[in-house]
């Protein structure tokens, strides 16, 4: 009860950081949101874009889904006494023993594979500026759990199978893998029986322990992947939203008999002043701060953002790394420890309220590089947005503080007066036409 009683405590504090973030109305169908999440959280659409990866991370996932039946009768076994309680299944539960066995074999596989790629083959996507110390070491420390839960897994079946091997009796189940690793095993039953507990203990400690680790690692993704699917934004990629604010504005000054509605209040009833775009991590919506939970920190983004890939300073995996470790440092905590924050993000000389995102872990360099060309949000397998933090922030910076760049504010200056980005009057528009005309005489 304290594993499940410590991971709830940490998913309360992630729920409230994300609940600080501004609404956002979410469109679309139940249907067509459910759809989504099958596809993309359960069925791993996306990954599919890279075959390598893609092989290697089913494998694993796959695996951890079929190895939870196991887990359960361990579970079971645990809270009733009992041993190997499915095996009243028959034929079937040797089908899922077995099956449980060749997938824990792959998984072992897959996961060398996914740890000589980040460390040995040094892919380009994993490596960069926001991959500091923690990042790189809680990708390493993933991996490590997962060979110590499948050796746990492993060291019990086989020790359970050459128990009942040198008593004469009949194990349930199959165990294809397990029985190849009898010959390691010492003959004594004492040292056999005590394997198998350890085994057991190990695996169920171990799955508690990583449950509670969760919230501290970029594996969370596992559990988040599905709240972010399915509140995926479902509009055209280049649709930008509108600050409502200013809309209500527009219409009234276009409309002299339209009535913009009350100012949001507080609980006092005095109006609340309410900031155009976002300065802050809790001035994004809701949805960017889930997006920030969900990110796995794959650099799947960063590695077809084509600023990034010409040398400039953008990454979106860092944006929205910055914006999970700036709402933990201004908000709650979540996590048992904190290694996203210590000594990284804003700089240490500020104090949390001066520090902000903007500017505090997000430079104007980075958040003018972008192209807005949404390659980044294609790319993600979860259905992370980042341009719609980037955006929201650049919003902040021209509408607030007036800091955008010399060559847009010219282009804007050219829209207001000439109703066009160029610096003719509307009234010389034609003038091309002419020129071809007398061009073509």
């Amino acid at each position: 009860m304290a594993g499940f009683g410590g991971f709830a405590w940490q998913v309360r504090k992630i729920r409230a950081n994300i609940n600080t973030g501004r609404e956002r109305r979410m469109g679309g169908t139940a249907a067509e949101r459910f759809n989504k999440m099958l596809l993309v959280a359960l069925g791993q659409q996306k990954m599919f874009k890279r075959l390598t990866p893609a092989l290697l991370h089913l494998v694993v996932y796959v695996g951890f889904l079929v190895i939870n039946v196991e887990v359960l009768e361990i579970v079971i076994d645990g809270l009733f006494g009992k041993h190997r309680v499915l095996g009243v299944l028959g034929p079937v539960y040797s089908a899922l023993m077995a099956t449980n066995e060749i997938l824990g074999a792959l998984v072992v596989v897959a996961v060398a594979a996914l740890w000589w790629r980040r460390n040995v083959s040094k892919v380009r996507r994993f490596t960069g500026p926001e991959l500091r110390a923690w990042p790189a070491l809680d990708a390493n420390i993933i991996l490590y759990i997962e060979l110590v839960l499948m050796a746990a897994l492993f060291t019990m079946n086989a020790a359970d199978v050459k128990l009942h091997q040198l008593e004469g009796k009949e194990l349930a189940g199959a165990f294809p893998v397990s029985s190849l690793l009898v010959g390691l095993l010492p003959d004594s039953p004492t040292a056999l029986h005590f394997l198998e507990r350890a085994g057991w203990w190990a695996h169920i400690i171990g799955i508690l322990l990583f449950l509670n680790y969760l919230p501290s690692s970029k594996h969370f993704h596992i559990i988040m992947a599905f709240p972010n699917t399915w509140y995926t934004r479902l509009v055209p990629q280049g649709q930008f939203s509108n600050v409502e604010s200013i809309t209500h504005e527009v219409k009234a000054m276009m409309d002299p008999s339209y009535t913009p509605p009350a100012p949001p209040t507080d609980a006092d009833g005095n109006p609340v002043v309410q900031r155009f775009g976002a300065k802050d991590a809790d001035d994004l919506t809701w949805l960017n701060l889930l997006n920030a939970y969900t990110c796995t920190e794959c650099g799947r983004c960063t590695s077809v953002c084509p600023a990034n890939l010409t040398g400039k300073k953008l990454s979106p995996r860092k944006i929205v790394m910055d914006t999970r470790d700036r709402i933990e440092e201004k908000h709650h905590a979540p996590i048992i420890f904190r290694p996203n924050r210590d000594g990284e993000g804003g700089s240490a000389a500020v104090s949390v309220e001066e520090n902000t995102l903007v500017r505090g872990y997000v430079s104007t360099e980075e958040l003018w590089a972008c192209t807005t060309c949404n390659a980044c949000v294609e790319a993600c397998p979860v259905n992370i947005n980042p341009l719609d933090s980037i955006i929201e922030m650049r919003r902040y910076l021209v509408l607030e503080e007036s800091a955008a760049p010399q060559s847009l504010n010219v282009m804007m200056s050219n829209i207001e007066n000439n109703g066009a980005p160029w610096a003719f009057s509307p009234s010389d528009r034609l003038n091309w036409a002419d020129e071809l005309f007398v061009t073509s005489k």
